[in-house]
């Protein structure tokens, strides 16, 4: 195959301020020290096998938290909850909010009451899962990883032990309906849906 001349499709370099390309957001619980529950809105986060690797800011309350107690909720909202995921950005669980958040983050004592989301008991960790989220996924800290240089962030890798999911988005015990599950997408700081479905991957067992 020949190579397609430059000029047939063209580009732009570019130096963008954030890198968030498409990404699913993450309502991340952790235990606060007081035993808690503060609530961290984040959208760095992937998965592969029953590991998930997520992006943490330092100064945040969520890496403080997950480095004292080492267990979290992997809450994933779907499109219909943006309005509550945007509720809790302007919010911090540090106290005193930090240097690097003063002036645009102030602090929350109640993420829950603020966005108006229902906290639930979970069955093998200590943070609250939260309700209105499809899918919940407890998990444990397998590692923290320090990384950035001027913006210091933690690089966490989580370990999968038990996922709840909405009785709606399930087809059995094994699978999610993709049809019926659609997560929150945060695209370059601004919030969106899945579209049509455009097919599926040779590997696909529903």
């Amino acid at each position: 195959m020949k190579p397609v001349q430059a000029q047939s499709i063209p580009t732009r370099i570019v130096h963008p301020q954030i890198l968030y390309f498409g990404t699913p957001v993450v309502l991340l619980t952790t235990l606060n020290r007081n035993a808690t529950t503060n609530i961290t809105p984040m959208s760095s986060a992937w998965a592969l096998g029953n590991r998930i690797i997520l992006g943490l800011g330092e100064g945040g309350q969520g890496l403080a938290n997950l480095r004292h107690h080492g267990e979290c909720v992997v809450n994933l909202p779907g499109p219909e909850l943006w309005s509550q995921v945007e509720a809790l950005a302007p919010f911090t669980g540090a106290d005193p909010v930090p240097a690097s958040k003063q002036g645009v983050f102030r602090f929350q004592p109640d993420k829950f009451g603020a966005a108006d989301l229902t906290p639930v008991p979970s069955c093998k960790v200590r943070p609250y899962r939260i309700a209105e989220c499809p899918l919940q996924i407890e998990a444990q800290l397998v590692d923290i990883r320090e990384s950035g240089n001027h913006i210091r962030f933690g690089i966490v890798e989580l370990e999968s032990i038990t996922v709840h999911a909405h009785v709606e988005i399930v087809i059995d015990d094994s699978h999610i309906n993709p049809l019926a599950w659609s997560p929150l997408i945060y695209n370059f700081r601004h919030y969106f849906g899945l579209g049509h479905e455009l097919g599926k991957t040779f590997r696909a067992e529903i």
